[in-house]
């Protein structure tokens, strides 16, 4: 949608789950950048809060505010297809999932939205086969807001490579072996309590100011695919590759089909195309600082003209998708 064109929606109701660091809110705050009302409800929070209480009290709370678009995520089928239908009634829905694959619910939310927003594109046959009327591409990005560069850093972050991100996927721990074994490595994220993995682990989960200052303190910060078929999935990128880069960081993360559409090898950060090429890269990279800083500094410029949240909330509130050339 181009910027200099209206959006044709004035309030925005998120439904899903809230806090600070939950992509939901990072949607609200795009959106009232670009001078909508919006609000999240956070369907998740209050459903473990109050059980079956909670959805009438967030039916009535959203048809109090009016929305006229309601942009949910998978936490919203708690309410179930009779209140959304009430609510979806006379208003523009859609549901933007990020994940690889569909989890419990999803399916049908989509149906019942009408209009369904992937961050995979090589799957929209596969969801239109099941029902979806409408499948539209849209790549996860980073929050202006809070992907911002840090200036002061504790010592105990500083390490040659940092990696964020979940525990419970195996697919990734060679690779993370490899780099423990040659840098110093810090790992972090949920689910790593209890996982007897192959290198150290640094802490847990990170979010806002603390994760901007994990990525300012390492010299490098990997993305790593958390199962093999992210790994062919045309022009795929997590969102932890738009916030390392908005934060700052000279971002190394594995190379997939369409990979270069999303952002350019050295010029704004680097892809590795297994574990003796990633490691080769980290070395590379960590024996020029200058050219990474500069790549790193490019890698941001490039997010913040083209991938931030407040480009991909113009695109769905304008009902278009991310263009990838075929």
């Amino acid at each position: 949608m181009p910027a200099d064109l209206p959006i044709p929606f004035r309030r925005l109701a998120v439904l899903g789950s809230g806090g600070g660091h939950r992509d939901e809110e990072a949607y609200a705050r795009a959106a009232r950048r670009l001078g909508l009302e919006a609000r999240v409800f956070d369907v998740l929070h209050w459903h473990q809060r109050l059980k079956g209480l909670a959805a009438p009290l967030i039916e009535r709370s959203v048809a109090r505010f009016e929305p006229d678009f309601i942009l949910c995520t998978r936490e919203a089928w708690r309410l179930g297809p009779s209140r959304l239908g009430r609510l979806f009634r006379g208003r523009s829905t859609a549901l933007w999932h990020v994940d690889i694959a569909p989890q419990d619910g999803v399916l049908d939310l989509a149906r019942l939205c009408g209009t369904l927003y992937i961050t995979y594109s090589t799957q929209r046959d596969r969801y239109r086969a099941l029902g979806v009327p409408v499948v539209r591409f849209l790549p996860q990005a980073m929050d202006p807001e809070r992907e911002i560069p840090m200036t002061r850093t504790r010592r105990e972050f500083e390490c040659d490579v940092s990696f964020v991100g979940s525990g419970p996927y195996p697919h990734r721990w060679p690779l993370l072996a490899a780099l423990a074994t040659e840098f110093r490595l810090q790992v972090r994220g949920p689910g790593w309590c209890g996982v007897e993995a192959p290198f150290p682990v640094a802490g847990s989960a990170v979010h806002g100011a603390e994760y901007a200052e994990v990525v300012a303190s390492a010299s490098v910060s990997l993305g790593a695919s958390a199962v093999i078929e992210q790994e062919v999935e045309y022009a795929s990128a997590s969102d932890r590759m738009w916030k390392i880069m908005g934060c700052g960081g000279a971002y190394v993360g594995p190379h997939v089909p369409g990979i270069e559409l999303m952002a350019r090898d050295v010029e704004h950060c680097r892809w590795f195309h297994s574990v003796d090429d990633c490691v080769a890269v980290v070395r590379t990279l960590l024996g020029n600082p200058f050219e990474r800083q500069a790549m790193a500094a490019r890698g941001r410029a490039h997010v913040l003209a083209h991938h931030t949240y407040d480009h991909r909330l113009r695109m769905l509130l304008g009902g278009k998708e991310y263009s990838l050339p075929v």
